[in-house]
């Protein structure tokens, strides 16, 4: 028997290797002869860096950079086995958790410390650096984080701008003579899972703004200041970003490095299922199990199980999937590369508890699976 355990993390409980661990041994008690595969997966949102770097036996850094009200922090860098890849997520320097709901200001806050993030990946003399966007505090367009890199955004006096999204109405002139030149040398994957447009109605400030504290009226101001901010790019950089699907991410972030970076915005589950080579190694397989806290009807919007599910359906092996929760509307997820989904929880509990309880109970979960595999042969 050959196993692939290709888990996401269980959000608050267990890393994706943490759980790949507990579901291999689970199922050794079954199969205590059969040869495991464990791909730690992700789809570009929290644990990203954490998952490729364990996928491919990298290493993990801890930079101090800016949070996003301008204090220091201790940030997430990844470098991948090979050595020549860099793996960051913004909101480890950038993130909406950083800071407390009462202090959340989107008028305020910066991506200062996601730039001082990059230049930390740049000085690994890494050749690509994959930059997970989900989760972000800010609606500064990555203002913040091209002023980190050496770039200049002017006011009317020829003086940098301030921190966060209020400050990009003073924005005259953008000056990027001075911008880190190793930017030109490397190449910036962005993992990014919205369409959303830079402004408008379905842009940064008004679909996400609200979750980061912006009331009715900043929410109009900055998206008025965003489109000042991508008329000044526009005219300055000959680049039209504004309108261009993702541009509204992380706050506008992905439109910054669209513009200033060249940053290329793919599907993150996409960019992981690259790295981690998931699709050279379902050779011989016979099983492939995945998994993450919760799994509904949404999973299918690419999330990390649909994504592994979509590789394995390629050599027509069986995917089973664990959760903590399996919502009630999964039945669709059957057309989509699915043949089973247990719950990992053993009985009556609250959060915490199972929370605390991870381990056992996907070890447990998949020690059950084992055996009914077992005897179903």
């Amino acid at each position: 028997m050959k196993f692939l355990l290709a888990p996401d993390s269980f959000k608050e409980s267990l890393s994706a290797k943490d759980a790949a661990d507990a579901m291999e041994k689970g199922l050794k008690k079954a199969f205590p002869d059969a040869k495991y595969i464990k791909i730690p997966m992700a789809d570009g949102g929290e644990g990203t860096t954490q998952s490729l770097v364990d996928a491919t036996k990298g290493k993990m850094y801890y930079p101090e950079v800016l949070d996003p009200l301008g204090k220091k922090v201790k940030a997430k860098l990844g470098i991948l086995g090979n050595g020549d890849i860099a793996v960051i997520e913004m909101a480890s320097a950038s993130g909406l958790e950083l800071i407390d709901k009462k202090e959340r200001n989107p008028l305020l806050t910066t991506t200062f410390g996601t730039g001082e993030l990059i230049k930390a990946a740049l000085d690994k003399n890494v050749s690509t650096i994959i930059i997970g966007i989900g989760g972000s505090a800010t609606n500064d367009g990555g203002a913040g984080m091209i002023q980190a890199l050496g770039g200049k955004l002017l006011d009317k006096n020829g003086e940098q701008i301030g921190f966060g999204g209020g400050t990009l109405k003073d924005l005259v002139r953008i000056d990027l003579s001075e911008l880190d030149p190793r930017i030109n040398e490397i190449k910036i994957e962005v993992a990014c899972d919205v369409n959303n447009p830079l402004t408008g109605k379905l842009g940064a400030s008004h679909i996400f703004g609200p979750q980061k504290g912006a009331t009715p009226e900043m929410i109009l101001q900055l998206d008025e200041y965003l489109g000042h901010y991508a008329d000044i790019i526009r005219n300055d950089l000959n680049k039209d970003i504004d309108q261009i699907p993702g541009a509204g991410a992380a706050g506008g972030l992905g439109a910054g490095l669209m513009a200033f970076l060249n940053g290329e915005l793919s599907p993150g589950i996409d960019i992981v299922i690259r790295y981690t080579d998931i699709e050279n190694q379902m050779d011989g397989v016979d099983f492939v199990i995945t998994g993450e806290g919760s799994i509904d009807s949404q999973t299918r919007f690419g999330k990390t199980p649909y994504g592994v599910a979509k590789v394995a359906k390629k050599f027509d092996i069986p995917v089973i999937a664990i959760a903590g929760r399996v919502g009630e509307d999964i039945d669709i997820l059957y057309d989509y590369g699915f043949d089973a989904f247990f719950s990992i929880i053993q009985g009556v509990c609250d959060l915490d508890e199972a929370l605390e309880n991870g381990a056992v109970n996907i070890e447990k979960t998949c020690e059950n699976i084992g055996r009914l595999i077992k005897t179903s042969r």
